[in-house]
């Protein structure tokens, strides 16, 4: 029998992000339960502002407990998915067991529902705590192969500082009209959670690519090139991007399918932590071994 819920001491709110306690509040919960710093975010732009949070807030202010939803549109086998995410869900050690998480994932559930959206997206360490409100595990893979030998007409690329504020609105530019970089699976916009991704990993490289009008999220891994991300109207070849980056690799892994890539590797399954869980579109799993990139990680 499931605990009913006890929020003795608690209040419920939501759409708190305009709320500089609220969001501070938010944060700090973020960095104590899991160690991850998302205060930059208001520094590149702010949070999603489709956003939607749910929490319960003691007498302090502090955060007990959140679930936020946010639109995710997103790419599924050919055609866009209109869905929404949930992250950002913790409960401080002193509040769980009290029901706190349950009572959220239904309001916000709830919402999605109010909402329209036909489908919810979500990454968690924890599957069963989903399964029993229609989540399913995808299973994700990225691809490995040879490196093509880079174009030498390709133009140089710059590195890019997301902190700077020219490089910051060069970014939101181009995230604003990305074209989905894989026919299979890929999030169709994903501006907050790209430009935090990049403050939150600082092995992730951002160059642009002037002539090909693309920004290229990278790695380099014991000699290895990683590519995570393309955004751009128009996805260019692996070998315009390597000789844009100047970078002659043996091999090449690439973080989601490489269908506009103009190559071809061999799929890997993604060993993680982490498991990508979709609500909603019956049994519609992508067709082909597919991946979110990173930089869309929530």
């Amino acid at each position: 029998m499931r605990k009913r819920l006890d929020s003795a001491g608690l209040t419920i709110r939501q759409e708190y992000f305009g709320d500089p306690a609220g969001w501070a509040a938010l944060v700090r919960l973020l960095q104590d339960i899991f160690g991850i710093d998302i205060g930059p975010l208001q520094q590149l732009g702010g949070p999603d502002p489709s956003s939607m949070p749910f929490g319960w807030f003691d007498t302090e202010g502090e955060l007990a407990a959140n679930l936020s939803a946010f639109a995710l549109p997103f790419v599924l086998n050919g055609r866009i998915v209109h869905a929404a995410g949930l992250q950002s869900g913790a409960v401080r050690p002193q509040w769980r067991g009290r029901g706190l998480y349950r009572d959220l994932t239904v309001k916000a559930l709830d919402w999605c529902e109010r909402q329209g959206f036909e489908a919810i997206l979500l990454y968690t360490d924890k599957p069963s705590l989903y399964e029993p409100y229609g989540f399913h595990a995808i299973a994700q893979h990225r691809y490995w192969g040879r490196a093509p030998a880079p174009s030498i007409s390709a133009g140089p690329a710059r590195l890019l500082v997301p902190a700077d504020a020219d490089d910051l609105a060069l970014l939101r530019s181009l995230l604003e009209r990305r074209s989905p970089v894989s026919t299979t699976l890929a999030v169709t916009a994903n501006a907050a959670m790209f430009l935090i991704n990049t403050q939150l990993d600082p092995d992730i490289r951002v160059s642009f690519l002037e002539d090909q009008q693309a920004v290229i999220a990278w790695k380099m891994d014991e000699g290895r090139f990683s590519l995570l991300d393309v955004v751009a109207a128009e996805i260019p070849p692996l070998a315009e991007i390597l000789g844009g980056l100047d970078i002659a690799s043996a091999s090449v892994e690439v973080h989601f399918r490489p269908d506009k890539l103009d190559w071809t590797g061999t799929p890997q399954p993604l060993e993680s932590g982490t498991v990508l869980m979709l609500r909603g579109l019956g049994d519609d799993d992508p067709h082909f071994p597919a991946m979110l990139s990173p930089m869309a990680d929530f």
